[in-house]
């Protein structure tokens, strides 16, 4: 009972083991290497201390030298020989870097003042990246502790085997008492008998050998034998017990102090990159996106809305600002960007220090059940979105967001875990060349049936069709005087096109398509009506020459594998008015 006492007191190890460093240098950046972070198991305890103010995060060791870039850093690593972490100073050519609060890189963030204390469960991968503001030297000591595996598991089993010993003793104690007083019964006097003669002794004889053999000493030594033979049995069970408890009084380890884990081995299969951000990230990413946009299209603040809008996303919503500028009434809709729900993420499968990287997802809206208005059609229809990162400093920007068109179905694609492989816009091994949907689709637009393309595209489902297509233009031309022509154009846009892989070998891509209807007088002195929704872009109510107007279509295909017997399909798209204007 004591020893299993002890094991919990004054014979357990210590709880913990401890490793520091202290660097004073200019470098503004300090980097705690996940080597270093993983030299022991059981999770971290990191301190980071010296400076007035400390903000520190943990990503991905290769985003995070990425994100240092080419400034001067402190990169602290563990020396098991030594046992205690090692300061380096990495030169650079930068002495400054920017905040690091904000970046998408980062897995978790935390901020602090003298010193920052946190608790991680990091795997090697990872790594902690500290600095004070950006500019002067980072902070300068760094601790990190590890638990250790202290546990007694024989302890209790020792004091529960001791209680039941001393139960047991009690208990024979109490039985023994109790049989001596029973033995102890009443004595009759013995009358003393009278003395007898002695009779004479007969001689014996006597050999040598009896007195090393005689009977006393027998008797003597097979009762030594027999006490012997009574205390072995405990002495056993005690070396068993306490071989038992010293192997379990020790952590699992072959020591009393933790040992430094292997470095892991690389995974083969990192050779075919791994996803760009975690679907946590991206939900982040999202939140934060979303939040940005609507305070930037309630305020038409055009520097805000580009920290977080990028591309043809950015150029439809800034042209959007200006014609609401003029007139409110007259904006088109913008696509939604909402902060809260999202359904697919598929990240692009990258490798260490490449950039740009990509990520698509399908954001939605919640909804308050109570504010719906067709209880039976409660879901807005969801956006779907290409987000691009250019660098290692940079944010996720929104480069393409499109509404997704009812009833359409998405392919399947790769799971966040895993990501999909970026397409190249020359493939060949699609139906069509991502770089060629766009050029393709406006043909189809302005020549329809008549068009080399049209059989590769699904024209059901396909509402931009019946909104730019040749039977959308059909009836506005029925509806110009015969003073006047109208004319239209669709080409691909200048927006970069983006295609990542499906489970099925297709793609999906994103692309921008430009449209220009164009208006002239065909005869002398006639003018052109300008239509009351361009008339504040045009400035006027009649154009003598006639008016042109452009649009900008954000578009997201589906394009199957070359042997597929499936058509392309537009999964969705967002249309809107940039340009009015009068024509000298």
């Amino acid at each position: 009972m004591g020893l299993g006492i002890g094991e919990r007191t004054f014979l357990a190890g210590p709880d913990e083991v401890t490793a520091s460093t202290t660097e004073t240098t200019t470098s503004p950046v300090l980097v705690i290497d996940g080597s270093a972070l993983n030299a022991y198991e059981r999770g971290q305890t990191v301190e980071i201390a010296g400076t007035p103010t400390i903000a520190a995060a943990y990503g991905r060791t290769e985003d995070v030298l990425a994100w240092v870039g080419d400034a001067t850093y402190t990169h602290v690593t563990y020396d098991a020989e030594t046992a205690s972490l090692v300061s380096t100073v990495e030169t650079g050519s930068e002495t400054q870097v920017p905040q690091l609060a904000g970046s998408d890189l980062w897995l978790r963030e935390y901020t602090g003042e003298a010193t920052l204390r946190f608790r991680t469960n990091l795997p090697d991968t990872v790594s902690i990246i500290a600095v004070s503001d950006g500019i002067t030297p980072a902070p300068s000591t760094v601790s990190v502790s590890w638990p250790l595996d202290n546990s007694a598991p024989w302890s209790g089993p020792l004091v529960i085997g001791g209680g039941l010993f001393l139960l047991i003793g009690l208990a024979l104690l109490i039985w023994a008492l109790t049989h001596m007083r029973k033995s102890r019964g009443p004595r009759r006097t013995q009358q003393k008998q009278p003395k007898m003669p002695k009779l004479p002794r007969q001689p014996r004889y006597k050999p040598k050998k009896a007195k090393a053999i005689s009977g006393p000493a027998q008797t003597n030594k097979g009762r030594r034998m027999r006490r012997v033979g009574i205390v072995v049995p405990f002495v056993l069970a005690g070396s068993v017990a306490l071989a038992g408890c010293s192997a379990a009084t020790a952590p699992a380890t072959s020591s009393d102090t933790a040992v430094p884990t292997a470095t892991a081995t690389a995974d083969p299969s990192s050779e075919l990159g791994t996803p760009a951000v975690t679907a946590a990230q991206v939900e982040d990413i999202m939140s934060d996106i979303g939040t940005v946009v609507a305070e930037a299209d309630a305020n038409r603040d055009e520097d805000l809305l580009a920290t977080r809008v990028s591309g043809a996303a950015l150029y439809l919503r800034l042209a959007n600002y200006k014609v609401a500028a003029v007139d409110a009434a007259v904006a088109d809709d913008v696509t939604p960007i909402p902060p809260s729900v999202v359904s697919i993420i598929v990240p692009e499968q990258t490798k260490a220090g490449v950039w740009p990287r990509r990520v698509f997802a399908i954001v939605s809206e919640e909804t308050d059940p109570a504010a719906v208005v067709d209880p039976e059609n409660p879901v807005i229809a969801p956006t779907a979105v290409m987000l691009v990162q250019e660098d290692a400093r940079s944010n996720y920007k929104v480069d393409y967001a499109v509404t997704l068109q009812a009833g359409v179905e998405i392919p399947e694609m790769p799971s966040s875990t895993v990501g999909a492989a970026r397409v190249s816009p020359d493939a060949r091994f699609l139906q069509m060349a991502p770089s060629a949907i766009a050029g393709a689709y406006a043909d189809v637009m302005l020549k329809d049936t008549e068009s080399e393309f049209n059989d590769m595209f699904a024209s059901e489902g396909d509402q931009l069709r019946g909104r730019i297509g040749v039977a959308a233009q059909q009836a506005l031309l029925a509806e110009l005087p015969a003073t006047a022509k109208e004319t239209f154009t669709r080409a691909a846009g200048d927006a970069e096109v983006i295609a990542m892989s499906t489970l099925d070998s297709g793609a999906i891509v994103t692309v921008q398509m430009t449209e220009t209807d164009t208006v002239e007088s065909i005869k002398t002195g006639a003018i052109v009506k300008v239509p009351a929704r361009l008339q504040p872009l045009v400035g006027k109510e009649n154009a003598p020459k006639g008016i042109t107007a452009t649009y900008s279509d954000q578009m997201l295909f589906y394009i199957p594998f070359a042997d597929s017997t499936e058509k392309i399909q537009l999964l969705g798209y967002s249309a809107g008015l940039v340009e009015a204007k009068e024509i000298p």
